[in-house]
């Protein structure tokens, strides 16, 4: 199963697939429906497979369906809808499609952006009374009678799906991904964690982001498994979820978990209902501390892995128990063939610390209009992820930090993840993220942003104390700032580049 018609067909037999909490189940044969009245209406209008149609959506079933039925036909690129009119803008400039797909009676303000640069809207249509997920499409232009016959069926080369990256650092760069690559995603996710038909998933990832789209929506989809999509990330109503839903697992970033964490003692019987597989981490590094205390809550292993959109997401995981898996770790090669190359381009052996490189069936064959981009990020058939880590003497991967991330103070390259990470031991600590802040002399001078748990105190001086027995003496934070709540990015990441000029530190 190379392409996502592929895999819907398959499983076409009836199995409840989506599902809210009080509307009718979506299945398998309501998706290829769904798929097929999306076919009719795109050659109605002039769509063919190889146009781009920008979706704004809320997250849940429908945003979950009109991306599959989408990327089923042609190249779908779903937009964070709590996006500004500047920065839909931006997207849309960079995306150049040929319509948008917005909810009918939306006030976002993708639809002016979209009327300025002339792009066709059609509006999704919902109905409560169909099963969650079900919509139609209808555009306030009148359709051309003469509709395209999309002869070309499609095939697994073809793009489905473009996110942009993050950008911290620079403009964002257009991420193309084909069929193949999701598809190869997909299964390698289902593989490493014995996903299968009787599996049930929480959602609360967004659908806008690549762990959302292949980590939890298609691994499910592969799998003939099942998802619940709920409307977003909710502390409140997790819980909830968790007791009308009865998961199997639910994969979401270390924030969430600690956020879930910080409710799980007024939820404890709920909780000894839940028969949790497992739960499973990505997009960021989970520090050990939280790891160790999501098991001794939900009493289930905890599986971390490592992504990025380039790769379609997965590329290392923890085994599942009996197999090995270690805190602190991204794991095993599970997916794309993973490598560290040193600075002369060589590949280095185990132990040896690198950037991380890897190639195979589920990385983009390269960024869009970007060719500056390219040139820099593929050398010699490897994609250069920009990451920096190394493999143990078990074969697990050990990240040591983004690049362009990593502290150096007076020539000492200093490891921020190490530090957050020993800082997170601290029992008053609920959150922790190190970085840099300029030094006339040294360069770059260590920083730290700090919250505490609640009802708990802990001063400058106490903390560095504390580190003082685990850390060596220039990597301790000479400067500390306690917050109520750090900067965070639109998928929930902590973000640590820029954090310095956000706090008014440069």
């Amino acid at each position: 199963m190379k392409t996502i018609p592929e895999i819907v067909n398959f499983f076409n037999d009836g199995q409840a697939y989506i599902t809210t909490e009080d509307q009718p189940v979506f299945t398998f044969a309501d998706v290829k429906k769904q798929i097929d009245s999306t076919k009719d209406f795109f050659e109605k209008n002039h769509i063919q497979k190889t146009d781009t149609i920008a979706i704004v959506c809320e997250n849940g079933p429908v945003m979950a369906t009109s991306f599959l039925a989408t990327a089923s036909n042609c190249c779908a690129a779903p937009l964070n809808p709590s996006y500004t009119s500047s920065e839909f803008d931006f997207y849309l400039e960079d995306l150049s499609p040929k319509a948008l797909i917005v909810k009918e009676g939306s006030n976002s303000p993708v639809i002016e952006v979209a009327k300025k640069r002339e792009i066709k809207i059609f509006n999704l249509l919902v109905s409560t009374k169909d099963p969650s997920g079900k919509f139609s499409l209808a555009s306030k232009e009148e359709n051309i009678s003469n509709a395209i016959n999309q002869n070309d069926n499609i095939v697994p080369d073809d793009i489905a799906l473009i996110l942009h990256t993050s950008g911290t650092t620079s403009r964002p760069k257009m991420v193309p991904l084909t069929h193949l690559n999701l598809c190869t995603s997909a299964k390698n996710i289902v593989q490493t964690l014995n996903l299968n038909r009787s599996d049930k998933c929480i959602n609360i990832m967004p659908l806008f982001h690549i762990h959302g789209i292949v980590g939890l929506l298609l691994s499910s989809l592969f799998s003939g498994g099942t998802i619940f999509t709920s409307p977003g990330f909710n502390a409140l109503k997790f819980f909830s979820w968790l007791k009308t839903f009865s998961p199997t697992w639910y994969s979401a970033v270390p924030t969430m978990h600690q956020v879930i964490l910080t409710r799980a003692s007024r939820n404890s019987e709920i909780i000894a209902e839940t028969k949790l597989r497992f739960i499973r981490s990505s997009s960021a590094p989970l520090p050990s501390t939280t790891m160790k205390e999501i098991e001794n809550t939900f009493h289930c292993p905890v599986i971390e892995s490592y992504g990025m959109t380039e790769a379609a997401h997965q590329m290392t995981s923890n085994h599942l128990p009996p197999g090995k898996r270690k805190a602190t770790k991204a794991g095993f090669a599970a997916g794309p063939e993973i490598a560290i190359m040193g600075n002369k381009k060589n590949i280095l052996e185990k132990g040896k610390i690198g950037e991380i490189v890897i190639r195979g069936e589920s990385v983009t064959k390269g960024y869009l209009n970007n060719p500056k981009a390219n040139n820099d990020s593929f050398i010699e058939g490897w994609f250069r992820t920009g990451d920096q880590g190394f493999f143990d003497e078990d074969d697990l991967l050990q990240l040591t930090g983004r690049i362009k991330e990593i502290i150096n103070k007076g020539g000492e390259k200093i490891a921020p993840l190490e530090i957050d990470d020993t800082i997170m031991q601290h029992e008053s600590v609920f959150q922790a993220i190190t970085f840099p802040i300029i030094h006339t002399k040294l360069g770059e001078e260590v920083a730290a942003a700090i919250v505490l748990k609640t009802k708990h105190q802990l001063t400058e001086q106490e903390l560095k104390e504390f580190l003082r027995n685990k850390l060596a003496p220039f990597k301790i934070p000479q400067t500390i700032i306690f917050l109520d709540e750090i900067p965070k990015g639109k998928t929930g990441k902590l973000q640590r580049l820029g954090l310095a000029k956000t706090l008014g530190l440069e």
